[in-house]
């Protein structure tokens, strides 16, 4: 099969803010139709890129283009075919769902029949269909998320920008949100999505890991675990976890971090010395339980890799 077209292309993109740089020298491609993830902890970078992408942002310098749109050159007529969702539910609280939808559909030009075709449409898809007289601000919080989605693709838009979508609704309106998103990209409709849920990353079909502004990985969720982080990584269950912690770094084990009442350890050959693990953890009364080798999750990855640009950082300075 060939390679489907590139839609966003970001080369070398850097935003500055008097001294203090929010985006620094990024770069990836996003290609027609894949649910593009941008991970990265809460002010890491990740809505001043789309900022900039939806040309409301002007770069300090590099280059960027959305469908074919130079960012700098003519970032007016990026907003006409794309779609935004923004973090903070941005829809009209005292009006209907059907007004909101109405209301949006106008701004993007639709009218009449095609207006009314479209709100059917969307309010099916969305499962919204018996809710469309009811007030928006008596919808529960993942229902809300869904009215945003309709409003953002109303107008059909080739590419969807999506921020923090997610951010403060169950677990369960998280995953039928996604199956929405499954949906569109299925339609051909490319989505970037920013997150910093790793469970929502691994639903994405490529990944670009975003930390204080700078690129530290990309690339599909598999080959990210495979190129970034080669090798299983051992998990630790135990009665005194923080004593494990203490003892794993203490030995000089290179990637040590703490899940909850479990603790996950990498490094070279580790899986490979669970006896001589087991004897560490005794010895420091940690009491384990459980020791087994596990594939690497995107978070275990997203640590490594924190850490080792964060050593490289010092090592510079």
């Amino acid at each position: 099969m060939s390679t489907p077209p590139t839609v966003v292309t970001v080369r070398d993109l850097t935003k500055r803010f008097g001294d203090f740089t929010a985006v620094d020298a990024i770069e990836f491609d996003v290609r027609q139709g894949e649910i593009f993830g941008f991970l990265g902890p809460n002010g890491s970078g990740k809505t001043t890129t789309i900022r900039m992408l939806l040309g409301l942002l002007p770069p300090t310098s590099g280059a960027a283009t959305v469908l074919g749109i130079d960012v700098l050159k003519r970032p007016q007529d990026i907003a006409r075919r794309v779609g935004y969702m923004s973090q903070k539910f941005s829809l009209y609280p005292d009006l209907t769902v059907d007004e909101n939808l109405t209301f949006y559909g106008r701004t993007y030009g639709l009218q009449g029949r095609a207006l009314a075709r479209r709100k059917d449409e969307i309010l099916g898809l969305i499962e919204l269909d018996v809710q469309r007289q009811r007030m928006t601000s008596n919808l529960a919080g993942g229902w809300k998320q869904r009215l945003a989605l309709g409003a953002a693709i109303l107008h059909r838009p080739e590419l969807l920008f999506l921020d923090e979508p997610t951010a403060g609704v169950d677990p369960v309106s998280r995953r039928n949100f996604w199956r929405l998103l499954y949906t569109l990209a299925e339609q051909n409709t490319t989505i970037f999505v920013t997150t910093h849920y790793m469970e929502e990353a691994e639903q994405c079909h490529r990944l670009a890991f975003i930390h204080h502004g700078r690129l530290i990985a990309d690339g599909a969720p598999a080959e990210i675990k495979r190129e970034r982080m080669p090798g299983l990584v051992v998990e630790i269950i135990c009665r005194h976890p923080q004593r494990a912690l203490a003892a794993l770094r203490e030995a000089g084990i290179p990637e040590v971090a703490l899940y909850g009442e479990r603790v996950h350890a990498a490094g070279p050959d580790l899986d490979q010395r669970l006896d001589e693990l087991t004897d560490l953890l005794q010895q420091a009364d940690a009491e384990p339980r459980s020791i087994k080798r596990i594939p690497p999750s995107l978070e275990d990855v997203f640590i490594a890799n924190v850490r080792q640009t964060v050593e490289l950082r010092n090592v510079n300075q």
